[in-house]
Formats: structure tokens, C-alpha cells, sequence
């Protein structure tokens, strides 16, 4: 029988290239997505609402006489909140109100400070005027990336929200729809794919041009993004879903098992890692793996994810399990270990950090309140979980005195003349006194 997931040792010698074989992934679409996005995009820069119908009836098969009957009425959003169950609808609202108050936390203020000549230096903190949010559409349904998009949004302060999410076939998703009008969407348009993301990044005759587009999508949506980014801010062209446990022994191997079937259970180029340096207890995890995987609805994708990318790995104690963590850098970090404290200060990359044995990565999936939209790929190393601060400005503000003027043109005159800029010299000499 072929193993499930690999498994690996630290003290192996071939250990490091192992490793960085699992970890390879490149989000590189091929040439023949690009050339259909960029056709789109151009398209759609140029054609407006034109393009989006023709694209709309062909790759979602739904024929509109005009973009803005593409738009959702309150009427037709209320329907939706109709169709739900009365326990989505709680659940919906007990999410979003954990989400809002965490990321209440996160808001920037503005502030300055008045140095002793007068001078007055200082930072204005401003929301973004218009974003867009990408919502996957027809049969996939995910109301809490609208909440985990949005809501941090909302609290920074961003006054129009759109969002855009396909209905393929007319096929409405009426938890998204719910999702959004909890969250505070202002508009809502269903169309879909690299045209929505070029309406969002140029505008159209009906749909405004944004200035900041998130949320997830398939291959033509990212690779859209991609494209249009510099026209307009992104959150992050995302890659597969990653867990990394580091677990001490002596939780439930059938929670670690769920644990890492979560993750892979995305698709099959998601990664699930657990570490511990206890080699019998991979081994108990691996039984559990075993035991658990045929009882899965999504069986097939977790086992490619865990043959492809998953690993048990082996290591000498916890302070090694954190370098090999600091190395690969993960999205989603459970640290399912009696002190978790302890670890915490040496951890220097990871997206979220679950805490102790009963935090479940898939709390934070959904209602624990932190945002989901988390760095993926090692890029954790440079970037952070997506919040308030996403959606903020920073300007920053100096009005000089009389005499701070004078005293910082002597400074800006000899360095703007040691770079032979003149203009800039004189600029500043005008407001010196003499």
C-alpha cells in the first residue's frame, strides 16, 4: 500500500531538500489563461458594460439586457434572507459581531506632535473611498469570506463597498447574499471571472472603479488580478491552503488527523504538515489518518493534498519543531501543546496562530474573529492577515513654523545643492531668514 503522507526526519541528510521539494509551489498561470485574461481585460477597459453581457452570457450562460439588471435589489437580498435557516441566519450574525469587534481593535488613528519652534509634524489616517470584493459564485458558497472581506472594510471606514459574485445558470448562493447585507455591502452585481475583476479595476458605464479589489477566485480571477494590480491595490494573489501543526505528543491523534484533513480538504494543492518529536505518535496519526480518511465526503482531494504536499515530520524536541516552522513559514499555525505560551516569542513567521489543544484552525476559518485572509507560500515572512489597516491611508502632515522653516531650509539647501537640484535649493532659501 502506498503511504498516505510522507514522512521525514530532521536528522535524515537529505532532510532539507525534501522539504524544499514539499514546499515548491508556483502560481504561475499557463499561457493560454493570460492570453484569454488579457483579452478580457482589454475588453472590458475599452467596451464597458458591452463587454461585461457578452462575457457574462459566455461563460456563465445568462443573458441581460443591461449590466445594471445585473445588480441585486434589497427586495431580491431580503428574499435570500428569507431562504436561510434561522440558525445560518444566527450564526451569520454571531460571526459577523465577533469579527467586528476584533477588528475594532485594529483601527489606526491619526496623530501629530508640535516640536519647540512651532512646528507641527503629524500622520492623517484616511479609509479607502471604494472597494471591491470578489465572491466566488454558483455552487461554491462562501458566506465567511464575505464577512472575513468586508466587515474589516466597514471598520476602516470604506463607504461604498461592491461586490461582484457570478450566478452561473441564474443559480443564486442566498447564504453569500445574507452574508453581505449582514456585513454592509453596498452594491451588489453578479457577474463574475477576470470581467468582474476589470470592471472593478477600470469601471464601466454601471459599475464604479474601485480602489483596492479583495477576496478569492479561480485561476482566471487571480491571474486578472494579477494583471490589473498598479491600476488598483489588492489584497494578495493568494496560493493553496497550508496548516502546519506542532503538536507535542499528547493530543488526540483523531483531532490532529481533522486537523490537517481541514486544510486539505480545499483542494488538492493545499499543504497539511504536522511536527512532533515523538516518532510514535506520527505514527498513532498516521493510523488515525488512515482510519478517518474514508469516512470523508471530500476523500479524494484530501488524499491528493496529503500525498502530494502533506508530511508527518520528526524532529529532536519543540525548539527545533519552531526552526523548521520559522523555515517553512505557514499560513495557519496550530500549536497544540500544553504551554503554547512558551513558543509563542520564537515563532518569527506565521499567518495565525492557534493556540493550546482545543483551538481548532477552523474556529478562526469562521467566527473566532480575526480575518481568514491570511498570506500564503512563505510570503508571511514579509506580510500580514488582512484588516482594518488594508483598508486605511496614511498621509502625513508637516506645517513648518517661521523659524522651522528657516532652520530646516539651511538643512534641505545643502543637501538638495549636493544633489545639483537647484530649484529645490532656492525653494527652500526663499523662507530662510535672513
Amino acid at each position: 500500500m502506498t503511504a498516505l503522507i510522507a514522512k521525514l526526519k530532521t536528522s535524515d541528510a537529505d532532510f532539507d531538500s525534501r522539504l524544499k521539494m514539499l514546499l515548491a509551489w508556483e502560481s504561475v498561470s499557463n499561457e493560454s489563461v493570460v492570453t484569454v485574461v488579457d483579452e478580457v481585460l482589454a475588453d472590458v477597459s475599452t467596451t464597458g458594460d458591452k463587454a461585461l453581457l457578452k462575457y457574462t452570457e459566455r461563460f456563465d450562460r445568462m443573458a441581460a439586457e443591461s449590466v445594471a439588471s445585473l445588480e441585486m435589489t434589497s427586495q431580491q437580498i431580503q428574499q435570500s434572507f428569507d431562504k436561510i435557516t434561522p440558525e445560518e441566519c444566527q450564526s451569520l450574525q454571531l460571526a459577523a459581531d465577533r469579527i467586528r469587534a476584533y477588528h475594532e481593535h485594529q483601527k489606526l488613528e491619526s496623530w501629530s506632535y508640535t516640536e519647540a519652534d512651532g512646528t507641527v509634524l503629524g500622520q492623517q489616517v484616511t479609509p479607502l473611498e471604494k472597494v471591491g470584493v470578489y465572491v466566488p459564485g454558483g455552487k461554491a458558497a462562501y458566506p465567511s469570506t464575505v464577512l472575513m472581506d468586508v466587515i474589516p472594510a466597514k471598520v476602516a471606514g470604506v463607504t461604498d463597498i461592491i461586490m461582484v459574485s457570478p450566478t452561473p445558470d441564474g443559480e443564486l448562493n442566498h447564504i453569500v447574499l445574507a452574508a453581505a447585507a449582514i456585513a454592509g455591502v453596498d452594491r451588489v452585481f453578479t457577474i463574475g471571472g477576470a470581467q468582474a475583476i476589470a470592471a472593478l479595476a477600470y469601471g464601466t458605464e454601471t459599475i464604479p472603479r474601485v480602489d483596492k479589489i479583495v477576496g478569492p477566485g479561480n485561476i482566471y480571477v487571480a491571474t486578472a488580478k494579477r494583471q490589473v494590480f498598479g491600476q488598483v491595490g489588492l489584497d494578495m494573489i493568494a496560493g493553496p491552503s497550508e496548516i502546519l501543526i506542532i503538536c507535542d505528543g499528547k493530543t488526540d491523534p483523531d483531532w490532529i488527523a481533522m486537523d490537517l484533513f481541514s486544510q486539505a480538504e480545499h483542494d488538492e494543492d493545499a499543504q497539511a504538515i504536522l511536527i512532533c518529536p515523538d516518532k510514535e505518535y506520527l505514527n498513532r496519526v498516521e493510523q488515525s489518518i488512515e482510519k478517518l480518511l474514508p469516512t470523508m465526503e471530500r476523500r479524494d482531494i484530501i488524499e491528493a493534498s496529503l500525498k502530494s504536499r502533506g508530511a508527518l515530520i520528526e524532529v529532536s524536541d519543540l525548539q527545533e519543531a519552531v526552526a523548521v516552522c520559522n523555515q517553512i513559514a505557514p499560513e495557519h499555525l496550530e500549536l497544540s501543546i500544553e504551554n503554547p505560551e512558551i513558543l509563542l516569542p520564537s515563532i518569527k513567521h506565521a499567518g495565525a496562530i492557534f493556540m493550546g489543544r482545543h483551538t481548532s484552525e477552523a474556529l478562526g476559518d469562521y467566527c473566532a474573529g480575526p480575518s481568514h485572509v491570511l498570506p500564503t507560500s512563505g510570503t508571511v515572512r514579509f506580510s500580514s492577515p488582512l484588516g482594518v489597516y488594508d483598508f486605511q491611508k496614511r498621509s502625513s502632515i508637516i506645517h513648518c513654523s517661521p523659524q522651522g522653516a528657516s532652520e530646516l531650509g539651511k538643512v534641505a539647501s545643502i543637501l538638495a545643492r549636493g544633489e545639483s537640484l537647484t530649484a529645490h535649493a532656492k525653494s527652500a532659501e526663499y523662507r530662510i531668514k535672513q
